[in-house]
């Protein structure tokens, strides 16, 4: 299963919707889906340490917080609370061995450019 990231619209998220329940109907898992209204909020979201910290994850499979942030190579509080964000938006999960693991195979950002005028 991937994740897709995207910046849309206002009201695309029945879009998505659709396509979900479409692939639902295949028998295929949907993927999820997480949407921002701007790049802005996108980048604000999904700084790059964030985005290192799920390629990192996702390398070592699931692993306490704490190494975690030695594989990175950062400080501990500041990859909890960024932990802990990248849980609220569902790019991470909490495993009953109270450790952490990305479920996603990939992630996928996807952000449409303006028309020419």
């Amino acid at each position: 299963m991937k994740a897709i990231i995207e910046v849309s619209r206002k009201g695309s998220v029945f879009n998505a919707a659709r396509e979900q329940i479409a692939e639902a109907k295949r028998g295929r898992a949907p993927d999820y889906r997480l949407s921002f209204e701007s790049a802005r909020t996108l980048f604000s979201e999904l700084t790059p340490a964030r985005l290192d910290l799920l390629n990192t994850l996702r390398g070592m499979g699931p692993a306490s917080v704490y190494a975690l942030a030695k594989a990175a190579g950062r400080n501990y509080s500041n990859v909890h609370a960024d932990i802990g964000r990248l849980v609220e938006l569902g790019l991470v999960e909490r495993t009953s061995e109270e450790t952490v693991a990305v479920p996603f195979d990939t992630v996928e950002i996807r952000m449409a450019l303006a028309r020419a005028a």
